[in-house]
């Protein structure tokens, strides 16, 4: 029986390294690596070794046989995938060796590694020193950096994060009833105490220390400190209370330090949502959710206490273009589908939708919503029953009130009350001080990760690509940064460092000080 990938994939390729046959694609060689939703299992040509699902870092692979509940249509979805693919190429050789006994035998037969000549692109000396590296950021992209350093070279490395637990997107950005993508977190905790490793938490750059001071003390400091505020849609009543970005939304049911506890409205039957990507799925999902079914998550207590007493009763999702286009992931999808406890419901308000469902091919996200009642919302009703609405066609045009949000207009002067609206459009990076900064993409400018201008700085992550990509898309990102920074090590371009003495005893004086002054 083949294994299958499911709705939790990091793609991050961990079980293709592992995969005897050549069975889980597309892999990072292939073109279509990185631009796919998840990785698939050919059930063709997998042997059933179980692999795959050992090297997982998040939990995402099954057995066809034990898949159940919302899982069990992942079998379909991995083959799918392959279903009008050709077959992948086979060994030099291989084929003709065995014609006699495929001709005999029709069954499929695994694809086995097409092995190539070694490629060594990095070309480290035996005796390049040690190099002293600061990485400032332990979320995803900071982590894999810190692994390919402390595996792959000599280096020390000291990690950095603001705040006060390591873990950054891992621990702050991933929706609490997805404990399966949380797990890789552990992956990654098993470096914090690597011999070569030190880690400084609740130190900020920019207040604690300076870029400057701190690029004076380490040969290269990579900075992976995402993109942690929110696009705006430029619409007025967009800073009204009770209009709040989907970065606050997140944090606040994740226990983020920066978000007070109250810093979603949850008085009013309908909170509306601008945006239907995966993150403004994971809010509406949260907001539906039975308290008592999030009861053992990692969701935050005071978050969880403040769901139980919510008045929310239906959570609008509004898309600016078709369901054939939205920003949602099929995986996602897939999952609010067959969510217990709240209904989905389309609304039905405009008629190129009901043919862009009725018309998807199967691969095709708006297929997924075939099931999905659909009807024309009344919106001067107020809601009665837990439920989510996908409102497709409608950009919102501007935000309705005095003092706070009582609603909002979209496309065709539809109005939605509303009293609270979540903008869930993007996220952006912010500029750090002593870096530059690209104010119209939001990132710091780099080639290949090495910060332009700035001798031993360097970038991974959303600060360096912009908020693209999951998980796994960092582990490529990352590599490319710490390629390039060892190019610079062996041609001699970085700086020497300073002696570390003057600045961990500044930095210990000011962090003293602060926590005095905090009294604590």
């Amino acid at each position: 029986m083949a294994f299958a990938i499911t709705q939790t994939c990091c793609n991050d390729a961990s079980c293709v390294k592992v995969c005897p046959v050549n069975c889980i694609h597309p892999t990072p060689d292939e073109p279509d690596f990185g631009s796919t939703e998840m990785l698939y299992i050919d059930p063709a040509t997998c042997i059933d070794c179980g692999a795959c699902a050992d090297a997982c870092p998040v939990e995402a692979i099954f057995p066809v046989d034990r898949l159940t509940g919302p899982l069990k249509a992942y079998a379909e979805v991995n083959a799918d995938y392959f279903a009008d693919k050709a077959p992948v190429a086979e060994a030099p050789g291989r084929a003709a060796a065995e014609a006699p006994a495929a001709a005999a035998d029709t069954q499929p037969s695994p694809n086995f590694h097409s092995w190539q000549q070694p490629v060594f692109d990095r070309n480290i000396p035996s005796d390049l020193a040690p190099l002293d590296v600061a990485v400032v950021g332990t979320g995803p992209a900071g982590m894999y950096a810190v692994e390919d350093l402390l595996l792959h070279t000599n280096a020390k490395v000291t990690l950095i994060d603001r705040l006060p637990v390591a873990g950054g997107l891992l621990r702050y950005g991933v929706a609490p009833d997805h404990p399966s993508t949380k797990k890789i977190g552990e992956t990654f905790a098993r470096f914090h105490d690597h011999p070569r490793l030190r880690l400084r938490l609740g130190v900020e750059v920019g207040r604690d220390v300076t870029a400057e001071e701190l690029g004076a003390q380490h040969h290269a400091v990579i900075y992976a400190v995402g993109a942690s505020s929110a696009r705006r849609m430029g619409i007025a009543g967009e800073d009204l209370a009770g209009s709040i970005t989907a970065t606050s939304a997140v944090a606040w049911y994740n226990g983020h330090p920066d978000v007070p506890a109250d810093a979603v409205g949850l008085s009013n039957e309908r909170v509306a949502i601008v945006g239907n990507g995966n993150v403004a799925l994971d809010v509406a999902r949260i907001l539906t959710s039975d308290p008592d079914a999030l009861q053992g998550t990692s969701i935050s207590p005071e978050a969880l206490e403040r769901l139980r007493s919510s008045k929310v009763r239906e959570v609008v999702l509004l898309g600016r273009r078709g369901p054939e286009s939205a920003a949602y992931t099929r995986p996602e999808m897939l999952a609010l589908t067959q969510q217990q406890g709240a209904s989905l419901v389309v609304d039905d308000h405009d008629p190129r939708i009901a043919a862009a469902i009725d018309s998807a091919a199967s691969d095709d996200k708006a297929a997924l919503l075939r099931t999905v009642p659909r009807e024309q919302v009344d919106w001067a009703a107020t809601p009665s029953q837990r439920r989510i609405v996908l409102r497709f066609h409608s950009a919102p045009e501007e935000l309705l009130g005095d003092t706070e949000v009582r609603g909002l207009r979209v496309t065709g002067g539809v109005e939605i009350p509303a009293g609270q609206v979540v903008r869930a459009i993007g996220y952006r990076g912010t500029a750090l001080p002593g870096l530059p900064f690209d104010e119209q993409t939001g990132t710091i400018p780099h080639s290949g990760g090495r910060v332009e201008g700035r001798a031993g700085t360097y970038v991974v992550g959303w600060i360096k690509r912009g908020p693209s990509g999951g998980i796994g898309a960092n582990r490529e990102c990352a590599r490319e940064t710490v390629g390039t920074l060892l190019d610079d090590a062996v041609s001699g371009a970085l700086p020497e460092p300073q002696r570390r003495s003057s600045m961990l005893a500044g930095l210990t004086s000011r962090l003293r000080e602060r926590l005095i002054g905090a009294g604590r």
